[in-house]
């Protein structure tokens, strides 16, 4: 699939059709929408069992990624790169025939080893043993990827409104020293408001293709505590900052491509991206296609590409990718939404000087599969206009009327010295700790920090995009970066953030 553009209708004022009516704490009645699917709510995971198939939500699969090794081939990576991205689509796939035959499973739940899982893990291991294949013709013998084929189903452990991310592995590692960027934070319990719903299909007008959102996957912001903890500045702290306006994507560009995890693939993210800078950025691009690709950037030194989910609004009305992949045959539905504000914000170091960024670095912060994951590598946080000292990271906030909502990217500020890119896109970067120091060599980096403000209406009725078998969960949002800034705009940038200044 080449670049794709679309434009996109404005909220203007539309009314949200209701499906629930939700107390808020200000004391008004506020009409929501939710399109959760009849089976979310089941809490505890499924696993394989056929007698907990009939319970179960989604399908759930390791992180193949984090089988390879380190040091993946040059020559085996763009192997690699399609193999992991074919099995992606063979979930995605798998997925789909369980939806469809769910009514059949709960009548029979051998059906779902039978229908579902056995092929998958046929076809997975066969994925499996190509990239060791790969792998050892590069010339590194590799079997650390054996036994990650089989999959199961699972219930959606969220469903119940507790405020748990509900996943039971554990994270899924390769940030090399660093959880989120420390603004992250759990939705305090989530008991308020978002979970009075429950979770049944409130079923027609587009919804969200009845795999999510749930409505206790939504928590009112002002029953949230203030979490946000950042590290202290010390004597040599570069307190600058630097700032390019590159537009909220008002052309509607976006496609349902990620050129750094799936190059070469079409549809390899199975949800679509919103892109703002460079007007490039496709499955296809090169190196050469994104350096000298058009910019959005009003500098234009600055044709970096900055890409996310987009956001749906669930207001019964479908986007004219209803029928395409990465929206509807994805089971992403609903009206896209141009953002209000984008901010790309880089700043510095509380311990020291920053160094300049390799051209052409890449970089994805989150996790677009925490949902089974779980939230090792999950980054973005959510929070409401007037509320920002708090945030969610597992949950959409509601937040009052006059305030908007608000996603926040804060990417990883340690690179490795050496690697533009690495094998599973995480450990060439590395977040600060908690005193905000790079370890293991590392170099502190100017660090991207990404704000998205959105005026949608008040209470649960938008959702990011994201994989049909995450269930639209906020934990799977993320955020990616390619750094195409020219050298000597890259040097300024730094000069000014060593020298605590602000800049654009």
């Amino acid at each position: 699939m080449g670049r794709r553009t679309r434009k996109r209708s404005k909220l203007a004022n539309r009314v949200v059709v209701a499906s629930v009516a939700l107390m808020m704490g200000g004391g008004g009645l506020v009409a929501v929408n939710v399109y959760a699917s009849a089976d979310e709510g089941q809490s505890g995971r499924s696993g394989q069992q056929t007698q907990n198939a009939a319970q179960a939500s989604t399908i759930d699969c390791p992180e193949a990624a984090n089988g390879l090794p380190r040091d993946v081939p040059s020559r085996a990576r763009a192997e690699v790169d399609r193999e992991l991205a074919t099995m992606d689509s063979q979930i995605t796939d798998a997925y789909q025939r369980f939806a469809e035959q769910r009514d059949r499973i709960r009548q029979d739940p051998a059906v779902a080893d039978d229908d579902i899982l056995d092929p998958l893990k046929a076809s997975r291991q066969a994925s499996i043993d190509r990239i060791a294949a790969a792998i050892s013709r590069g010339g590194t013998r590799w079997r650390g990827m054996q036994g990650m084929a089989p999959c199961t189903l699972r219930g959606d452990d969220d469903g119940d409104g507790n405020g748990t991310t509900g996943n039971s592995r554990g994270g899924s590692g390769g940030n090399n020293g660093g959880g989120n960027g420390g603004t992250g934070g759990g939705s305090q319990g989530g008991t308020a408001n978002g979970g009075q719903a429950g979770g049944g299909n409130s079923g027609g007008n587009g919804g969200q293709a009845s795999n999510g959102p749930a409505a206790s996957d939504f928590v009112d912001i002002r029953s949230v505590r203030p979490n946000v903890k950042t590290p202290k500045n010390r004597r040599n702290a570069s307190r600058g900052t630097f700032t390019t306006n590159c537009g909220v994507n008002r052309n509607g560009l976006f496609n349902p491509d990620n050129v750094i995890v799936a190059p070469g693939v079409s549809n390899g993210a199975h949800h679509m991206h919103d892109y703002v800078g460079n007007q490039a950025n496709d499955a296809f691009a090169s190196d050469d296609d994104l350096a000298n690709g058009a910019t959005t950037c009003r500098n234009r030194g600055d044709r970096s590409s900055y890409y996310w989910p987009v956001l749906r609004l669930q207001n019964g009305q479908n986007e004219n990718d209803a029928n395409e992949d990465g929206g509807g045959k994805d089971q992403n539905v609903g009206e896209i939404q141009t953002p209000a504000e984008v901010s790309l914000r880089f700043v510095g170091s509380p311990n020291g000087r920053v160094t300049a960024m390799p051209r052409l670095l890449r970089i994805i912060t989150g996790d677009a599969k925490a949902f089974v994951n779980g939230p090792g590598n999950a980054n973005a946080s959510w929070s409401c206009t007037g509320f920002e000292n708090r945030q969610l990271k597992d949950k959409y906030p509601i937040c009052p009327r006059g305030s908007k909502v608000v996603r926040t990217f804060t990417f990883q500020s340690c690179w490795d010295g050496q690697n533009i890119d690495s094998a599973n896109h995480r450990t060439h970067v590395a977040f600060a700790d908690g005193q905000g120091k790079c370890q293991n060599g590392f170099k502190a980096i100017p660090q991207l920090v990404q704000r998205i403000v959105y005026n949608v209406p008040p209470g649960p009725g938008f959702a990011v995009d994201s994989f049909p078998e995450q269930l639209h969960k906020p934990i799977t949002d993320h955020g990616d970066f390619i750094n195409v800034f020219d050298e000597s705009l890259m040097n300024r940038m730094v000069n000014c953030i060593n020298r605590n200044q602000r800049c654009t």
